[in-house]
């Protein structure tokens, strides 16, 4: 399928009749929620920790506190990134995952390498950090630009190393990830469904703002629940961006996502404080009724127009590959962000 007919299909599927809250939610009696994750048929936590912010707290004590008490409170899915804070999440969480903890914990990270060699070496970098020798959960991070699916599928793409490190048995799953636009995320998946290769997870900003504009919860979440991939919802808050709004509470932004068909929502946690409120936000959620969602939709609409609560969409202050193309194996790329999808 060329990617214009793929298009057209995405946008076909997304406007069929909205999709009804609540739908994957788990029974909660004051515990935390389990989800299904796609068709993988894991377990995962509805809400996830975000690895970035634990390269944040000023010591390694503060990161492993917040990891083994997110997981001591029912937080199984963790998050991560090979280049974050030069590899420290990864670290930290490496070591928090000790004395038994990661026997507990469905692992994800990320890798930015485009092409083969690169991928293959940030993949056993990042199983040396976390101190594993499987990934649960491996995706490609940042596919940011529209040539990052042709690269990563092309002869000696990262693609390769994936699938040779999955034979290997140091990855269960594969998905990817990014932040920049649902069209970028409609050809990743034309481009695998080409190659004959269905991802078992996607990864994007699924937020009250993202419903108003160049929406992935309105292109790209009807196209994963069609094919059954996991929805790793993200940036519920838009890294906190949209709560300077003042039109949401942080509960509400959670709820909002959690309330999606979201297998897990992704969010960071850099002090217990906000861990607390996360695990809260779990724990309390309920399906919310079309008349909540409404209303918590028409407090945004006007503000969210023009993706100004939302700038990972509309700038690139947020693209860490572009500020260091070497992470890609392609020294020199730059981002190509189409608009208009």
């Amino acid at each position: 399928m060329d990617r214009r007919d793929f298009l057209k299909a995405a946008v076909a599927v997304a406007i069929a009749p909205a999709l009804t809250g609540g739908l994957s939610a788990a029974e909660s009696n004051g515990e935390m929620p389990y989800r299904t994750l796609g068709r993988t048929g894991e377990k995962v936590s509805i809400v996830g920790l975000g690895g970035a912010h634990l390269g944040r707290p000023s010591s390694d004590e503060a990161s492993i506190r917040i990891v083994r008490t997110a997981i001591d409170n029912g937080v199984n899915f963790m998050d991560n990134c090979w280049d974050y804070y030069g590899g420290l999440s990864e670290v930290r969480m490496g070591k928090a995952l000790r004395d038994g903890y990661r026997k507990k914990a469905f692992l994800m990270t990320k890798i930015d390498g485009r092409e083969k060699t690169t991928a293959h070496k940030q993949i056993d970098e990042s199983l040396r950090r976390l101190q594993t020798d499987r990934i649960d959960l491996l995706q490609f991070h940042e596919v940011i630009r529209m040539s990052d699916a042709e690269r990563i599928f092309a002869p000696g793409g990262a693609m390769e190393a994936m699938l040779e490190a999955k034979q290997a048995g140091k990855v269960r799953y594969v998905g990817f990830t990014g932040h920049k636009s649902p069209g970028i995320h409609l050809e990743m998946l034309r481009v695998a469904f080409d190659h004959g290769f269905t991802f078992d997870a996607v990864q994007m900003p699924l937020n009250v703002m993202d419903a108003h504009f160049d929406s992935f919860e309105k292109l790209v979440l009807p196209v994963l629940m069609k094919h059954d991939i996991g929805v790793l919802g993200m940036k519920p808050m838009g890294g906190s961006i949209i709560l300077y709004s003042g039109t949401v509470s942080a509960v509400d932004c959670l709820h909002y996502a959690m309330n999606l068909p979201t297998s897990v929502v992704i969010t960071g946690c850099d002090s217990m404080q906000i861990l607390q409120q996360a695990l809260s936000a779990a724990r309390s959620f309920r399906p919310i009724n079309d008349n909540k969602v409404g209303a918590l939709l028409a407090k945004t609409a006007n503000l969210a127009r023009r993706g100004q609560y939302e700038p990972y969409k509309t700038t690139d202050r947020f693209d860490g590959t572009d500020r260091n193309p070497q992470w890609l194996g392609l020294v020199g790329a730059k981002s190509f962000v189409p608009r208009g999808f």
